[in-house]
């Protein structure tokens, strides 16, 4: 049966807090309150936080932003734009897909083994969250 299934690595809950904590840290120092989501390898949600004060809307584009980080073979949210953007049929094509996220502050999260997880973070913009989930995988 083994040559029927394989198995994937996965961020474990600890890290998870630690991204977490890293990325709040972060958010404090800028003065910018953010929701923070880390997702597994497989896109389900491992942890989440709201800080006080972040935005509601920033609560599932925070979710979307893992999820789309390691949907598509560890692509960041802000490499997505580019990439579609002078091909029009994936440009009105794919954008219609949910969860789909094509700016900036989704990761994946990826160790020797491969790609582990994702972090989203919203509720500034764009290039504030893209430094509060680099700062949290720093300190991974």
């Amino acid at each position: 049966m083994a040559e029927n299934s394989f198995q994937k690595p996965s961020i474990t809950i600890e890290a998870a807090h630690r991204l977490i904590a890293a990325a709040e840290a972060k958010a404090r120092e800028m003065g910018v309150p953010m929701c923070i989501a880390i997702c597994d390898a497989d896109g389900t949600l491992k942890a989440f936080s709201r800080m006080d004060g972040a935005p509601l809307l920033s609560v599932q584009i925070a979710q979307d932003k893992a999820y789309t980080a390691v949907s598509f073979g560890g692509m960041a949210t802000h490499e997505w734009f580019d990439f579609i953007r002078n091909d029009p049929p994936l440009l009105h094509g794919i954008i219609k897909t949910d969860r789909l996220i094509v700016f900036g502050g989704g990761f994946a999260i990826k160790t020797a083994e491969g790609i582990i997880g994702g972090i989203g973070v919203s509720g500034g913009h764009y290039t504030q969250d893209m430094e509060v989930a680099q700062a949290a995988l720093a300190a991974l």
